[in-house]
């Protein structure tokens, strides 16, 4: 993976879009030629820019470096961008469970009128309606790249699962990794319990922990004494997420691309996975090439 304290320099939110707008046109562009239709699904299409509160104090930025002008546009910008590939997709899904945002969203069919039709706008929660739509959908001649671009964790494991189960979709996900995940995971393993649950989802399992953690025995005047200390780094944590990944999708992306703002603060990791097993090597292929630093 790469060295997540490399600077990548410039403008890492016209770096990192131009990445995503590369793989949609070879996506759209391979698709076009079969008889497929294809889908680009948005699924935090409104988020739009908020600051991000810590859970014990909704007071505090949980990344105070994240309010930046350049962290704002990335994350406005994806929706635009697959609208403006050719040769164009054949539905666009954007959801959004915020109703003014929602409501945003409407602006998109006037300012892009000839797919207005095209356009499908989903007013629920995230994780509700792409579960649904993977289970109850018929993927057989349909394909779909989707993205996923949370402002925290509110992506739950049970969603992935959904997605690789598909057999359809290619997946970009902005995983959460120094704006959230990383700053959860106290230094002293001392989580608290609603935190941990929260972790648990995020990545379908409780053995992060003994993955992020060490315990060992020392010696005090008082005797001994265990001590729990994190090992996990930002490197770790990716690797770690990658793993989980490979366990359902046929094909995952060894490089994920370390998102980090002007000064050099880890925020998110660009993962990606195919669910098609026949057009997993493809994929994986193109989408390495374009993560690349």
């Amino acid at each position: 993976m790469n060295a997540l304290l490399h600077s990548y320099g410039g403008d890492w939110t016209t770096d990192k879009l131009k990445r995503v707008r590369k793989y949609l046109e070879a996506y759209a562009r391979i698709m076009s030629q079969h008889f497929f239709r294809f889908a680009y699904i948005d699924a935090f299409a409104g988020t739009g820019y908020r600051a991000l509160k810590q859970d014990e104090n909704p007071k505090e930025l949980m990344l105070p470096e994240f309010a930046e002008k350049e962290a704002k546009d990335f994350l406005e910008g994806s929706a635009r961008i697959a609208l403006q590939i050719k040769p164009s997709f054949t539905k666009y899904i954007f959801i959004e469970k915020d109703e003014k945002r929602f409501a945003e969203l409407e602006k998109l069919k006037n300012d892009f009128p000839e797919v207005r039709e095209d356009i499908i706008l989903i007013n629920a929660e995230a994780n509700a309606y792409i579960k649904d739509l993977c289970q109850n959908y018929k993927w057989a001649r349909n394909r779909a790249v989707l993205f996923l671009d949370p402002f925290g964790m509110q992506v739950i494991w049970e969603t992935i699962e959904a997605i690789a189960e598909t057999k359809a979709i290619d997946l970009w996900y902005l995983f959460p990794l120094g704006v959230a995940v990383n700053r959860l995971l106290r230094r002293n393993g001392e989580i608290n319990e609603p935190l941990k649950i929260k972790l648990d989802k995020l990545f379908g399992t409780q053995d992060w922990y003994e993955s992020f953690y060490q315990k060992s025995v020392s010696s005090t005047l008082f005797g001994e004494s265990a001590v729990t200390e994190k090992i996990a780094t930002y490197k770790a944590i990716g690797n770690y997420f990658v793993a989980r990944l490979k366990k359902i999708f046929p094909g995952v992306a060894e490089n994920p691309l370390p998102l980090l703002n002007s000064k050099n603060n880890p925020l998110y990791l660009l993962c990606f996975a195919s669910a098609n097993p026949r057009g997993a090597k493809t994929a994986i292929k193109i989408a390495q090439d374009i993560l690349k630093g």
